[in-house]
């Protein structure tokens, strides 16, 4: 059995920059297993699967190890195979994820908005655990839906920060954002998550679903641009829309290619 596959560069304005993920249109579900085995052998930080029902189409993500509830990156690069080669003649695509709800994608010129819906977080301790994540100690503390959101006092903290990964991987989370505010965008960011199979993550779209409402309420403003701070780099606008967030960027195809399953 031969599946397609595209690869994508994610938050991306040329190759090579962003954040890389497979994309495989499916005419039905394959099993979990299987799903899972694809991404395994990708060895990207995700792979989205989508199939067509009615007039959208139910997405799902996948890293080396974990199926994820919510991936910005992946959902994007989705939306641009389908925008660009999979024969989808509207402006806009609408996914649904059954453990993320409905999620838009616009398309407008070459920028791509995701609308998705915003974290619900809480401030918590700063405790052991979290301070010895990292070289340095943040300043305050968040827990999401899945992720714990650090805040640091400036940008070259979040640039040069070490991580200690087998500390991150124990905690009870997806993974770790660390933010702070920017020296040329309104702030920065990177993002860690040993326990879902991803050391580092060069473009975390779903953590801006945290980030947004964090900084437009820190900044007094509800348009954002945002750098991630990986070594690939990835450039994002941000609109806080109160219960729903928009973000954005651009794709680059890397890849189409097909795959061979027994």
């Amino acid at each position: 059995m031969k599946q397609k596959i595209y690869q994508i560069d994610a938050f991306a304005d040329r190759v090579f920059s962003g954040n890389p993920a497979a994309v495989c249109p499916l005419n039905q579900w394959l099993s979990d297993d299987m799903l899972q085995k694809i991404a395994m052998e990708n060895n990207l930080a995700e792979t989205a699967f989508y199939v067509k029902q009615g007039n959208q189409y139910q997405i799902r993500w996948f890293t080396p190890t974990v199926e994820v509830d919510l991936c910005g990156h992946a959902t994007l690069a989705a939306a641009f195979v389908l925008f660009n080669y999979e024969n989808h003649s509207e402006n806009i695509v609408h996914f649904y994820s059954p453990r993320s709800g409905v999620l838009t994608v616009t398309k407008k010129e070459e920028l791509l908005m995701l609308n998705f819906p915003t974290d619900i977080f809480e401030q918590v301790e700063l405790s052991d655990e979290i301070n010895n994540c990292f070289d340095i100690k943040p300043k305050l503390a968040f827990k999401g839906k899945t992720d714990y959101l650090l805040i640091f006092d400036k940008e070259d903290e979040i640039k040069n920060v070490i991580p200690a990964f087998d500390v991150i991987s124990k905690l009870k989370v997806r993974g770790v954002i660390v933010t702070a505010k920017g020296n040329k965008v309104d702030f920065v960011s990177r993002f860690f998550a040993p326990q879902s199979g991803i050391n580092e993550d060069p473009v975390t779209g779903s953590a801006y679903t945290t980030l947004t409402p964090y900084w437009a309420k820190q900044l007094g403003k509800t348009e954002l641009t945002a750098i991630q701070l990986s070594e690939r780099k990835g450039y994002l606008q941000c609109s806080y829309l109160n219960d729903r967030v928009e973000i954005s960027g651009q794709g680059k195809l890397y890849l189409i290619g097909e795959i061979y399953l027994e």
